[in-house]
């Protein structure tokens, strides 16, 4: 889920938004799904990595900014590199990857 102080409005859509990690701009949001327990955002890596995407679940949101279009995350870029490779929708809902996702970041936190 999003952080309470992250700026989440409910059903917000962020696509097209700027995605910035904390050492400068990853992408920008393709998708986003807003499922309770399985919110994420598709980010669309562009050139910065050959034109992958990365999910990015909604707790490492840390802001929104709607009037600059912009999304911080509270990670690094070789944070958002490493994490698990997203190849295709299907992936959004699977309960292995989601979990391989999920356990990923959080292994970050700790």
């Amino acid at each position: 889920m999003y952080a309470p102080d992250s700026g989440y409005g409910a059903h917000q859509s962020m696509v097209g938004f700027t995605v910035e990690a904390a050492d400068g701009v990853i992408g920008h949001v393709d998708r986003q799904q807003d499922q309770p327990g399985l919110q994420h955002l598709v980010v669309d890596t562009g050139v910065w990595k050959f034109g992958r995407s990365v999910l990015i679940p909604a707790g490492s949101v840390t802001s929104i900014d709607t009037e600059a279009q912009k999304v911080e995350v509270a990670l690094s870029r070789e944070e958002i590199k490493s994490a698990p490779r997203f190849t295709t929708d299907s992936e959004t809902a699977d309960p292995g990857y989601l979990s391989e996702v999920g356990g990923y970041y959080l292994s970050l936190r700790t």
